[in-house]
């Protein structure tokens, strides 16, 4: 099998922006799907371990937009390594995340402010021939002051 046509630095910075994007402006969870790999797929946080693309959808769909509201993701840092075919891009970055959260019955929502330390492998997809996330691992998060608990 020939090999895919070789990841860009650029192209990967945009996929991971977007991202953000879309999961702060709460896109439909199909849109939102397609920045992850329909074959090879795991995301690691320190509540779960996904493996596949129906673990991910149900994680956005009854976890992060049930639970959420009001989010603000922002880059600190932006790591990308591409491997020499460029087949491959290995990530370290952490982001700024804030968003509210609402328990029923409590009278007030909540605010969430953490830097979010974690570490993605990106490839092509051959079904799209887009740049996907293949593993996903929140590596540490970091409440910052003024946050409430997690």
């Amino acid at each position: 099998m020939a090999n895919l046509a070789p990841l860009t630095k650029n192209e990967v910075e945009k996929m991971v922006v977007d991202w953000y994007l879309a999961l702060d402006v709460h896109k439909p969870i199909a849109e939102v799907m397609q920045f992850v790999s329909e074959s090879e797929l795991e995301m690691v946080f320190p509540e779960a371990t996904l493996h596949n693309l129906a673990e991910a959808e149900k994680l956005v769909r009854d976890g992060w937009y049930r639970l959420f509201f009001d989010e603000v993701h922002t880059m600190q840092s932006l790591d990308i390594k591409l491997s020499p075919d460029g087949q491959r891009a290995d990530i370290k970055l952490v982001v700024r995340w804030e968003a509210s959260k609402w328990t029923p019955p409590a009278p007030n929502s909540e605010r969430l402010k953490m830097d979010a330390y974690q570490t993605w492998v990106v490839k092509r997809s051959p079904a799209s021939g887009k740049a996907v996330i293949t593993r996903y691992v929140v590596d540490e998060l970091k409440l910052l002051p003024g946050s409430a608990p997690l």
